[in-house]
């Protein structure tokens, strides 16, 4: 069954125009059995690609273990997409304590580590949550002094906006402890603090390998399934957003390709 969550929106948002797009998480190639994660990787290239939406963001651990050979099959993978695909670094892509040769190493195999595009009248901000994880000297406050002046700039211009990154900013409530899942909680409250200024529609990450929910003031947290391990029993896919004038909508995509492999071995155990 499809789990679908609505948002009504602002009416008066004139600038924005209709459009989808999709929400990847943790295709982390070798994950769950490195030749299992590249099939499941390219069979959802040729569903989204069916879908057609405006663009793909991909929310972080690209790969396991970050070495020459899995990103180069993530870029050929992802170069199968016929719209754009956005990703952001997961702790498996740039360590789980960053230097400057993991950070370097992405940025050069990659791509840029943050950024900000805009579709149709909205902006996506694309963070490196592992500069918000653990302190990186002079990587950690230069990233944060960029997100701030971002969404600040965006905010001015009456613009809305969502927010892709890796790390959930928490899993259930605002003022939970820091764990090995979440974000530290002073970070955690500047971050919120500039969504709730800048219109900020929804924060999405990933990470966790199990689907979270959440909304705090109108805002939609959203840890999405992955293609590689989901630790809470969930099918493997991906996420469809359908932005219209006044609402916003995800809905669960499953990979076709795990339902067919399931029902061939069902088949077989009653022969």
């Amino acid at each position: 069954m499809c789990l679908v969550i609505i948002l009504f929106l602002s009416l008066s948002c004139s600038k924005r125009e209709p459009f989808s797009f999709v929400q990847m998480c943790d295709t982390q190639l070798g994950m769950g059995g490195y030749e299992h994660d590249v099939r499941m990787f390219e069979q959802a290239v040729k569903q989204i690609n069916d879908l057609n939406p405006d663009f793909v963001v991909i929310c972080g651990d690209l790969v396991h273990n970050a070495v020459d050979s899995s990103f180069a099959d993530f870029n050929r993978i992802k170069k199968g997409f016929n719209m754009p695909c956005y990703p952001v670094p997961g702790n498996h892509d740039v360590g789980n304590k960053p230097d400057a040769k993991s950070l370097a190493y992405y940025r050069k195999t990659i791509g840029n580590d943050y950024y900000a595009f805009e579709n149709k009248g909205v902006s996506i901000v694309m963070t490196n949550t592992q500069l918000w994880k653990v302190d990186v000297k002079e990587e950690s406050e230069k990233h944060h002094q960029w997100f701030e002046t971002t969404l600040n700039d965006l905010g001015k211009q009456d613009l809305e906006s969502f927010v892709i990154g890796h790390y959930p900013i928490f899993l259930k409530t605002p003022d939970e402890e820091e764990q090995y899942f979440n974000l530290p909680l002073d970070k955690r409250e500047r971050i919120l603090e500039l969504f709730k200024k800048n219109k900020v529609k929804a924060y999405l990450s990933g990470h966790k390998h199990e689907t979270l929910i959440n909304a705090v003031d109108d805002i939609q947290f959203v840890s999405g399934e992955t293609t590689s391990k989901n630790f809470d029993g969930r099918p493997m896919g991906f996420r469809l957003w359908n932005v219209s004038l006044d609402s916003l909508k995800h809905e669960f995509v499953p990979l076709t390709y795990v339902f067919l492999v399931s029902k061939l071995k069902t088949d077989r155990l009653k022969q």
